[in-house]
C-alpha cells in the first residue's frame, strides 16, 4: 500500500478506536491492538512494515519529550533512591529473568536477552488513563522511573543485538558501553536544551519557539546516536532542561499552542504503533506453523508472570537504598508494594524497542518475529489482567487520601494573588495608571483572593462534612445531612456556583442598559480599557515571578505550577490576542 494509504487508514482507526474504547470499557491501547490484528486479515496490510530504525528514531523522541516536560521535577529529587535502583538495577534484573525463561523454552540466549531488553521497562504512559486511581506520589514515582528505565534497556538491547551479530563483548567493553551511554547521553541532552534556550531567548514568536522545541528533542537524539550514547538518556535530560526554564524563554501562546499540539501528538503516535504490533503478530503468525504459535504464547504466558514476580520481589530491596525516616508504616509498604508491581504495565517503549529489532540479527536466524510476538502477547496480557485488575487493587491497598497537590494549588493560588494586590500601587505608578482603573484591578484581585480562600474552606469543610458522615454511619446516628447529597454538591453550594442562568433571546445583537448620558464616541473608555490591559499584564507577571520562586523553594510541586501557569497564559492571551504567524 502507500504511504498515504496507510496514513489515512491509520488515522481512521484510532478515530474509530477511541470512538468504541469508552463504549465498550476497555482500554484505547487494547482496542487498537485488536483493530491491528483484524487489519491483519487483509494481505495487503500485513505487509505495512516501518524501517527498524525508524521506530526509535520517530516514536520515541516525540514520547519521552513530552512525559519529560509533564514530570515533576520534585519528585525525581525527593524520590531519588527509589527511582534510580527501580530504573538501573530492576531492569537488569527482569532482562535476566526473561532471558532465563527465554532460553528454557528453547530460544537462544542473545534473542532471549533482545526479548528481555524490550520487555523489561514498565510504562508510565500504559498507565496515564488509570493514573488518577494511583496516589499523586505514587504514579509520580512510576513516570520518573519510566523516564530513566528506558535508557538502561536500551543498552542492555545494543549489547544483545552486539552479541546477536557475533560481535566481541567484553567485561570491559560492557562498561565502557554503560559510561559512554549515560555520561555521553546526559551531556547530550545538557548540549542541546542550552543551544534551544540561546535560539529560544532571541525570538518571541510562537512558530520559532515551537518549531525549536519540537527540534530539542529530535537533535538531543541524533547527537546521542552519532557518539554512541543514548538517545533516550539526551532526550530526557533535554526534556527536564526545557520544562524548567520554558516559563522564562517562551511566551504565553506559544504555552498555550505547545501544549495543545504536542498531547495530540503522542496520542497519535501511541495510537498508531498499537496498530502496528496488531499487524505485526499477524505477519508473524502467518509466517511461522501452528506448533510454533502454541509455543510463543506459552512463553508469553511465562515471561510476564516472570515480570510481575521480579517487580514484587525487588521491591523488597528498594528499601535498603531509602532514608528509615521516609519509609511508610510495614502495613501500608506492603500494599504499596502489591499497588506499584500491577501498575507497572509494558507499553509503548517496548513496542518501540521490539519493531526496532534487525530483520536478520544472524545467519538463519529469525528471532525477530518471537521477539515481537512474545513482546506484544506481554503488552497484551498487561491491558487484559493488569489493567482492570488495577482499580479493584487501589481500593483493596486503601491508600491514603493525597490531598497535598491540591492544598499546594490553593497556597500558590493565595500566594500569588496577595503578592500581585501587594504590588499593584508601585506597577501601577510605573505604568502610569490611573486611581480608576488602579481600583479596580484591585477590587478584582481581592475578589479573586476570596474565591481561593472560599475554595479552600469549602474543601476542608467538606471533607470534615463527609467524615462526620462516615462516623455517623459507623455509630447508627441519625444523618442531619440531606440524603444522597454528593460532597461536590456541598462544594457547589459553598462556593455559590449554579446560582445564576443567563438567557439571551433573539438573533440580532443590541447594546444592553445604554444611557443617553454616555458618549460612546470619547477617548476615555478606550484610554482606561488600555490602562486595564497593561496593569493585568503586569501584575500576571508579578504572579509568575512568585510563582516560579515558590517551585524553586520547593514549596509547590512542578505539576501544580504548570496547571496554574497555563491558567495565567490563558488569561494573558485573552488580553492581547494571540500573534499573528506572520
Amino acid at each position: 500500500m502507500e504511504g498515504l494509504e496507510v496514513t489515512v487508514l491509520l488515522g481512521l482507526t484510532i478515530l474509530v478506536g477511541t470512538l468504541i474504547a469508552p463504549r465498550v470499557r476497555l482500554a484505547l491501547p487494547l482496542v487498537l491492538v485488536v483493530f491491528g490484528l483484524l487489519l491483519g486479515f487483509v494481505p495487503a496490510l500485513r505487509e505495512v512494515q516501518l524501517p527498524p530504525e525508524t521506530v526509535l528514531l520517530l516514536f520515541l523522541p516525540v514520547m519521552l519529550f513530552w512525559e519529560s516536560l509533564t514530570t515533576s521535577l520534585r519528585s525525581i529529587r525527593r524520590d531519588f533512591r527509589y527511582i534510580l535502583p527501580m530504573s538501573t538495577l530492576l531492569v537488569v534484573a527482569s532482562a535476566f529473568a526473561v532471558a532465563g525463561v527465554g532460553v528454557l523454552f528453547g530460544m537462544p540466549w542473545e534473542i532471549a536477552l533482545i526479548l528481555g531488553a524490550a520487555v523489561a521497562p514498565p510504562d508510565a504512559t500504559a498507565v496515564a488513563a488509570l493514573g488518577r486511581l494511583l496516589p499523586r506520589r505514587m504514579f509520580m514515582k512510576l513516570k520518573a522511573e519510566s523516564l530513566t528505565n528506558d535508557g538502561t534497556a536500551l543498552v542492555l538491547y545494543a549489547i544483545a543485538v552486539s552479541l546477536a551479530v557475533g560481535g566481541q563483548v567484553t567485561p570491559w567493553s560492557v562498561t565502557w558501553t554503560v559510561l559512554v551511554s549515560y555520561v555521553g547521553g546526559i551531556a547530550a541532552g545538557v548540549v542541546i536544551a542550552m543551544l534551544g534556550v540561546l535560539v529560544l531567548r532571541q525570538s518571541n514568536r510562537t512558530a520559532v519557539i515551537n518549531v525549536t522545541m519540537l527540534l530539542i528533542p529530535f537533535s538531543a537524539f541524533l547527537v546521542a546516536e552519532l557518539i554512541h550514547a543514548s538517545g533516550v538518556l539526551a532526550v530526557v535530560v533535554a526534556g527536564l532542561i526545557a520544562s524548567y526554564v520554558s516559563p522564562r524563554v517562551t511566551t504565553a501562546s506559544s504555552r498555550r499552542q505547545s501544549d495543545a499540539v504536542w498531547p495530540f501528538g503522542v496520542f497519535l503516535l501511541n495510537g498508531a504503533l498499537f496498530i502496528l504490533i496488531g499487524l505485526e503478530v499477524q505477519y508473524v503468525v502467518h509466517e511461522i506453523s501452528a506448533a510454533m504459535i502454541g509455543w510463543l504464547v506459552l512463553t508469553s504466558i511465562a515471561v510476564w508472570a516472570t515480570l510481575v514476580v521480579v517487580r514484587y520481589l525487588f521491591q523488597f530491596f528498594t528499601g535498603f537504598f531509602q532514608r528509615p525516616a521516609t519509609r511508610p508504616p510495614r502495613g501500608l509498604r506492603a500494599r504499596s508494594r502489591v499497588v506499584s508491581t500491577v501498575a507497572g504495565m509494558r507499553g509503548a517503549v517496548s513496542l518501540a524497542i521490539a519493531l526496532s529489532v534487525p530483520t536478520s540479527l544472524a545467519e538463519g536466524s529469525s528471532g525477530r518475529d518471537e521477539v515481537v510476538f512474545v513482546t506484544a502477547g506481554v503488552i497484551l496480557l498487561s491491558l487484559l489482567v493488569q489493567g482492570p485488575l488495577l482499580p479493584a487493587v487501589v481500593r483493596w491497598a486503601r491508600m491514603p487520601v493525597d490531598h497535598a497537590e491540591q492544598e499546594e494549588y490553593e497556597l500558590a493560588e493565595r500566594a500569588i494573588s496577595g503578592a500581585a494586590l501587594s504590588a499593584l500601587d508601585d506597577l501601577a505608578a510605573e505604568h502610569g495608571i490611573g486611581q480608576e482603573v488602579r481600583d479596580r484591578v484591585r477590587s478584582e484581585g481581592y475578589q479573586m483572593l476570596e474565591l481561593a480562600n472560599a475554595k479552600a474552606l469549602a474543601r476542608e469543610q467538606a471533607l470534615v462534612d463527609a467524615e462526620a458522615r462516615e462516623l455517623d454511619a459507623l455509630l447508627d446516628a441519625p444523618d442531619t445531612t440531606v440524603p444522597g447529597a454528593p460532597v461536590s454538591d456541598a462544594l457547589d453550594d459553598a462556593l455559590g456556583v449554579g446560582g445564576v442562568t443567563d438567557a439571551v433571546d433573539g438573533t440580532t445583537l443590541q447594546m444592553i442598559a445604554t444611557s443617553t448620558d454616555v458618549d460612546v464616541l470619547q477617548r476615555s473608555p478606550l484610554v482606561r480599557h488600555e490602562e486595564h490591559t497593561r496593569l493585568k499584564l503586569a501584575l500576571l507577571d508579578r504572579k509568575r515571578e512568585v510563582l516560579i520562586g515558590l517551585r524553586r523553594s520547593g514549596t509547590v510541586d512542578d505539576i501544580v505550577v504548570r496547571r496554574i501557569a497555563a491558567r495565567l497564559d490563558l488569561e494573558q492571551v485573552r488580553l492581547q490576542g494571540i500573534e499573528e504567524f506572520d
